[in-house]
């Protein structure tokens, strides 16, 4: 086996990625806002804390020095009913779990792996994450506030919650090396898959900014931008400004991905991690040395010339002092034997987002696969004048100021992506250009019928699915690339399939959408093969259905539209749903995770032990009395709970 052969043997694929970042809602709006040169920082926003309070121009002990942020702005919106949870139950969990819990299954659509077909393998969850902030602020409300839910809001219970959701036998694992968090779990993600302990990994880095408690910190220690931006290599950086972020990829061996026919965005070639060490003068101070070595390292593993990489996003936070011996690092690894009409482009997603501390790292590698994807590197945002504590005329670096085309080299392009903890790890990933996106294939026969199938959680979800589908196959949308066989056959195969369900024929992109399309969405055609009515009234029907022995030959996965979340917001500061009713139906509501009737058990709808504590001190607040709870812990049925809270009612003076 020649060396080539032996880094395609030991890369790994990156077949589906999903975010939720400031200004931008999964992937395709993050390369529009990169590429239009977007700040989307804003002002604090009064539901995490009270800026105006807090801000001062001279900050002081207890003061901020900056009002502005990368936050998300629907960082509370969740569909609980979705994922199984009651009401109560989402309005206690971590946002931060609950934004994983849909930013996975966003990825794991985009990545074309059904979920159902994941459940009982050794699928692993890696992730990271420094920031336990949802927990923090009930633990500060004092000890009366602290109950037994709090258990499930404890950071390692972030892998956790998706291993369990999605029934991953895999090791998952919460990994905390600071701000380097999320590229560390990439890492150890590819060290997984290389190793077969995992055949598939689900790589997340997630960060929510709900205290001010760093915020102030950084201020004192001079690290936060005044002006509430990064500005990376520029010679008025004065810091960084923190960042919400949710990023997810799906991570696989190469040879098994092309196997399999998925989707190959990009391929990681190599990666290392290392500490700087005794090689600087403080544990929390950055080394040139130490960053240089694992630039080295990274790019033995990979088994790439330095040189022949065209991009690095760096961990580019806007410090000056760790601006300068990042740039200074990457110049003396990447600028060995570099043409000198070839410079290496060097730029940060920090300068546009905020940085996302310990989810910085999968936000900048998302950005460098679209990057590659596009063939374009946008600008780096808030460069006026260089920053004069690098060599500029002695390195072959340049920081781009506007967009760029990759030149083609007759040869896939590469790029690497950076991350630096406070923790003094470093961490870097060599990826180079997947393959093409699916575009359309062979021109199909015409007049040929197929099937399309769509289904969702609930009636709401499954008509927002058919309105997304109508626009995704008309003239103007995104399927209009693709072969209808194609379109349908990734519907049927790669897509999971719930409840609620609609089953479409049709022989042409303009008639699918059309039947789609409309308040009920017709859905038979006249002359449909028997064949295919069958199959299409079996699948509303909840039937099972050979899809391969249905569509014949294999078809090609391509991008579909995404699940509709059907989200409310769950917020400790906003007002509960009034009671209405009795007191036992306002429980019921509050605590089931499923429809119910009076002889549903307990247990069927999601009432355990946990949420009988939470109706304990919520019925003890409503009634003033005390309640026993071995009454309560020997209920058995829904009906069995109702009679006996509406007893403890007609009792209450």
């Amino acid at each position: 086996m020649n060396r080539t052969d032996d880094v395609d043997a030991r890369s790994v694929a990156v077949i589906g990625m999903a975010c939720r970042l400031p200004g931008a809602d999964g992937p395709d709006e993050l390369w529009e806002l990169l590429r239009n040169g977007v700040d989307a920082t804003s002002e604090t926003p009064p539901d995490r804390y009270d800026v105006d309070a807090l801000h001062s121009e001279r900050p002081g002990p207890g003061m901020i020095g900056s009002r502005r942020a990368g936050y998300l702005a629907d960082m509370a919106d969740f569909d609980a009913e979705f994922f199984g949870m009651s009401p109560t139950e989402a309005l206690e969990l971590d946002p931060q779990q609950r934004l994983l819990l849909m930013t996975a299954w966003d990825a794991l659509e985009d990545a074309g792996r059904r979920p159902d077909e994941l459940a009982g393998t050794r699928t692993g969850v890696f992730v990271g994450n420094a920031r336990g902030d949802y927990l923090e602020i009930r633990f500060r409300q004092g000890l009366q506030a602290v109950t037994a839910s709090q258990l499930n809001n404890y950071r390692s219970l972030l892998p956790a919650r998706l291993s369990y959701f999605f029934d991953l036998r895999g090791p998952s694992v919460l990994i905390d090396t600071a701000c380097s968090s999320s590229l560390v779990a990439v890492h150890s993600a590819v060290q997984s898959l290389r190793a077969g302990e995992s055949p598939l990994a689900v790589v997340a880095g997630v960060n929510l900014t709900l205290r001010p408690d760093e915020g102030v910190m950084m201020t004192q220690a001079g690290a936060l931008a005044a002006d509430g931006r990064s500005k990376f290599a520029d010679a008025g950086a004065d810091g960084h400004t923190p960042g919400d972020a949710v990023g997810v990829v799906v991570l696989k061996r190469l040879a098994d991905a092309l196997a399999d026919g998925d989707p190959v965005r990009a391929v990681i070639e190599g990666s290392a991690v290392g500490n700087d060490g005794r090689t600087s003068d403080s544990v929390l101070n950055p080394s040139r040395t130490g960053q240089v070595e694992v630039l080295r390292w990274a790019y033995e593993d990979a088994g790439v010339p330095p040189a022949q990489v065209d991009y690095v996003e760096a961990h580019g936070s806007g410090s000056p002092v760790l601006d300068a011996l990042e740039i200074s690092a990457l110049g003396e690894v990447l600028g060995e034997d570099r043409p000198s009409d070839r410079p290496l482009l060097v730029g940060s997603v920090k300068t546009n987002i905020g940085h996302a501390e310990a989810a910085g790292g999968i936000a900048g590698l998302i950005k460098a696969v679209l990057c590659l994807e596009h063939g374009q590197v946008p600008a780096s945002l808030h460069l006026d004048t260089a920053t004069p504590r690098v060599a500029w005329d002695d390195l072959p670096v340049q920081v781009p100021e506007k967009l760029h085309d990759l030149p083609d080299h007759g040869r896939p392009h590469r790029a690497g992506v950076s991350g630096q903890g406070s923790s003094s790890l470093n961490a870097h990933v060599v990826i180079r250009q997947g393959g093409p996106r699916p575009g359309a294939a062979t021109a199909e026969p015409a007049g040929k019928p197929y099937l399309l199938t769509l289904s969702a959680r609930t009636p709401d979800a499954l008509a927002a699915l058919r309105r997304s589908w109508a626009e995704y196959l008309g003239p103007d949308g995104p399927g209009a690339a693709f072969c209808l066989r194609d379109i349908c056959y990734s519907a049927a195969t790669r897509r999971q399939h719930h409840e609620h369900r609609l089953a479409v024929v049709a022989s042409s992109h303009e008639e699918m959408a059309a039947a789609l399309d409309g308040p009920a969405g017709t859905t038979r055609r006249k002359g449909t093969p028997k064949k295919l009515a069958e199959a299409a009234d079996r699948y509303r029907e909840s039937g099972t259905i050979d899809w391969q022995a249905l569509s014949g030959e294999a078809g090609r996965f391509v991008p579909l539209p995404r699940y509709p979340w059907q989200t409310k917001r769950y917020w400790p500061d906003d007002e509960r749903e009034e009671r209405t009713g009795d007191l036992a139906e306002w429980v019921l509501r509050e605590h089931a995770r499923t429809s119910f009737d009076d002889d549903s058990t307990l247990v069927d709808v999601g009432i355990d032990s946990l949420a009988k504590l939470r109706i304990m001190v919520e019925l003890s607040e409503q009634t003033g009395r005390e309640v026993d709870p071995e009454e309560l812990g020997g209920l058995r049925t829904v009906g069995a709970l109702r009679r006996w809270i509406q007893a403890m009612e007609a009792h209450t003076p």
